[in-house]
């Protein structure tokens, strides 16, 4: 029998901490594999479908197997796969390799992100308050420190592959620390449950709710330079300034999000988060002046930032099937908002305006408002 206390809060922290980091790890390597391979944009949007297709396949099976061998063993080799895969991201000789070992990184991240958020789940269950919000707030430090520090250290001249090699390091020492206080075994609720079950009732609910909230924060990260820089006027180097204060605003919504949600409870605060996120997506769009605009990224990270883990706890909570495959079929329907984001966000403005575009997904946080309303999700 798994037994929670402080040393089990802090191991899913690590793994939070460690996801983020690996997450971080290929995005400041895409310019140093395109000119390497010389691939045009047609062929590199091709192999970055790959991470998107490998974590879209083991997802859904990652569930079963945390019901099956526990979160500690799914966690561990998944993340030992994660580190031995992503330095070859630096280095893969062809588009065709580099395909493959994007399709691996992102099967063993994707696994690891299930396997952590059922620990997370039956961890917050068992400490009988809400933790999950500072769980995921740790992914996004995990988020900051890669990416910054993969960007200073080629900014520094380091080679790719030795870069990368060494945020791969972090994430095992991460894991190392972790894995003494790891869940060993399957949630005893679940150790009968079947090996699949098509999702249904709530969690298509909660699975729909994820979807909208990470196409939303999808769009953001590939959308907001071009809103600024086309609509604002604001300069090109000057681009980011949306997704920046978006994902601060964020990160700090997270860490400070488990008190929020003890104070207000997890229906107002998904009401909160949707009509902010709203305000937020509005504003971006009919703002007169730069500077309003970015209040409005801000009022988007931190309307978000706290959705997700409480449709995460929601899932963990509902009743009408197993919390570890419910978590898997959640987070395949959230990640499938990350992947199709940018494409519906780019069909909308190409037939009318990303402007309107924008518009739609301050609609879409509406709807994620009027859910906690209606009494949608209803433990969450």
């Amino acid at each position: 029998m798994n037994k929670v206390g402080p040393l089990q809060r802090l191991s899913t922290r690590l793994a939070f901490l460690a996801s983020g980091l690996a997450m971080a790890t290929w995005a400041p390597l895409v310019p140093f594999a395109k000119q390497r391979l010389a691939m045009s944009e047609a062929e590199l949007g091709l192999v970055l479908l790959c991470l998107g297709g490998g974590s879209m396949v083991a997802m859904p099976l990652t569930g079963m197997w945390t019901a099956r061998f526990g979160c500690r063993l799914v966690v561990l080799i998944s993340g030992a796969l994660t580190c031995l895969f992503v330095p070859g991201l630096a280095f893969a000789p062809t588009p065709l390799l580099l395909g493959a070992t994007l399709f691996a990184v992102g099967a063993s991240i994707g696994t690891l992100d299930v396997g952590m958020n059922v620990q997370a789940v039956i961890v917050e269950r068992e400490s009988g308050g809400s933790l999950m919000s500072g769980f995921h707030g740790l992914f996004s430090v995990g988020g900051f420190i890669g990416a910054g520090l993969m960007a200073l250290m080629l900014w520094l001249g380091v080679s790719p592959t030795v870069s990368a090699t060494v945020v791969a390091a972090l994430v095992a020492l991460s894991l190392i620390v972790a894995a003494p206080h790891l869940l060993r075994e399957p949630d005893a609720a679940e150790r009968d449950a079947p090996l699949f079950v098509v999702p249904h009732g709530a969690v298509i609910l909660i699975g729909a709710l994820c979807f909208l909230c990470f196409l939303a924060e999808g769009a953001v990260l590939d959308w907001s330079a071009l809103l600024l820089t086309v609509d604002q006027g604001l300069d090109a180097s000057r681009g980011g300034l949306g997704y920046a204060a978006f994902a601060i605003a964020m990160t700090l919504g997270r860490l400070t999000g488990d008190r929020v949600v003890r104070g207000l409870g997890g229906k107002r605060v998904l009401l909160l988060g949707g009509l902010c996120g709203a305000a937020g997506f509005f504003l971006s769009v009919l703002a007169p002046t730069v500077p309003l605009a970015l209040v409005g990224f801000v009022l988007i990270g931190l309307g978000a930032s706290n959705v997700v883990p409480i449709l995460f706890t929601a899932a963990g909570n509902q009743a009408v099937m197993p919390a570890s495959l419910a978590i898997a079929a959640v987070t395949s329907l959230g990640y499938l908002g990350i992947l199709a984001g940018p494409a519906l966000i780019g069909f909308v403005a190409h037939a009318s305006s990303l402007s309107l575009a924008f518009g739609a997904l301050g609609g879409f946080m509406l709807l994620i408002a009027a859910s906690a309303r209606l009494g949608g999700v209803r433990k969450a």
